[in-house]
């Protein structure tokens, strides 16, 4: 088969990091893999992973993006496309208009993902078109059957993100030569008990709610210190303009690091005391939860979204109620004064393996 995904780029992100591991899994069953998308720092690694990368803008945010309709109906007709697998929006808008005007016996099937919890509206409801329509959780599968309820149950397919319990085995620590080079980089961070906040620089990830629970920690845990790690998004820069500010304004720069974009997540999470995730909106999946559960490390969260969902299945002594920042310090200090304690054990309910299975099962069962 020859199977395309649309996503808008290949920068970072759970769907980009998504659409890389479903490519190579379609490679691996001996399919042919394409993906279209705007570019960016993943494309290297798909094009050695065997996949094709076509570049090609169709998450662009103008009227204009949506005549690229014709040009993408040819494209697939061209390349004898079997299977078009949307994963965002305006992305699946264009494949959608594209693909209802081939002819029916003869064009490719369309399946959308369904990543994140979308505004309810007629532009999001795109994602619900698919023949199929995965859902990355069972979040996702309540939230789309609540908010678009003529979208046939039956088509909705609930296949569960997942890691590689090799790519983050319990009781990991990195190498000296890793350790040495953090420490040069961040050596504020040494001898300090370690909160880590992972996601890019965005408002939903709830950065001023975690310096707010640095400060309310730092009279019980006075080694604290919080560490921030994501890129800046390039559309809110602002935002992270005015996070640096507040640190320097309340004097936190000796307590709360930046380190910027990071591919070393693994490494970072390992030396980490906890994990948290203070998402102020519901996420559809867990997947930061997830690996840091995998590698034996504590994770505090929101009890909300899919992390909710995820913890709630791995290390629910972990979880506080949404918004309750009084909440999340009282389980850091929990943590710290070993009246609760970090994973025993490595995490199986989250496995990359068999959601890859299940990805190209569905793939294959449709042509």
């Amino acid at each position: 088969m020859t199977i395309v995904q649309l996503v808008p780029d290949l920068h970072s992100g759970g769907v980009e990091k998504g659409a890389l591991e479903v490519a190579r899994a379609i490679v691996d069953a001996g399919h042919r893999s394409l993906v279209i998308s705007a570019g960016g720092r993943l494309v290297e690694t798909l094009e050695q992973q065997g996949s094709q990368h076509i570049l090609w803008n169709l998450g662009k945010k103008t009227p204009f993006t949506f005549f690229q309709a014709g040009k993408l109906r040819r494209w697939l007709s061209d390349n004898q496309v079997d299977i078009v697998h949307a994963r965002s929006r305006l992305p699946a808008w264009v494949a959608y208009l594209a693909w209802k005007k081939m002819d029916a016996e003869s064009r490719p099937r369309f399946i959308t993902t369904m990543h994140g919890l979308n505004s309810v509206s007629r532009y999001s409801k795109v994602m619900t078109y698919g023949e199929k329509v995965i859902a990355v959780s069972k979040t996702v599968r309540e939230y789309l059957l609540a908010n678009y309820p003529d979208t046939p149950a039956d088509k909705i397919v609930t296949i569960l993100r997942g890691i590689d319990p090799e790519e983050f085995p319990f009781g990991y620590q990195p190498d000296a030569d890793w350790q040495a080079s953090w420490r040069e980089d961040f050596p504020e961070t040494q001898g300090k008990w370690l909160l880590t906040l992972p996601g890019r620089l965005t408002r939903l990830k709830g950065h001023n709610d975690f310096i707010d629970v640095i400060k309310q920690l730092q009279s019980s845990i006075p080694n604290v210190h919080g560490l921030i790690v994501g890129g800046e998004d390039p559309k809110r820069r602002q935002y992270a303009q005015s996070l640096y500010q507040r640190v320097k304004d309340e004097g936190l720069e000796y307590h709360i690091s930046f380190t910027g974009y990071r591919s070393d997540m693994k490494q970072i999470y390992a030396i980490s005391d906890a994990i948290v995730s203070l998402s102020t909106k519901p996420e559809s999946f867990g997947r930061t939860a997830v690996e840091a559960v995998s590698l034996g490390k504590a994770v505090i969260a929101y009890d909300h979204g899919g992390v909710g969902e995820t913890l709630g299945a791995i290390y629910p002594q972990g979880l506080a109620p949404l918004k309750d920042k009084m909440g999340i310090a009282d389980k850091c200090r929990q943590l710290y004064n070993k009246q609760i304690l970090p994973p025993q054990q490595a995490q199986t309910a989250y496995n990359k393996q068999v959601m890859l299975e299940q990805t190209v099962t569905l793939y294959e069962s449709l042509t």
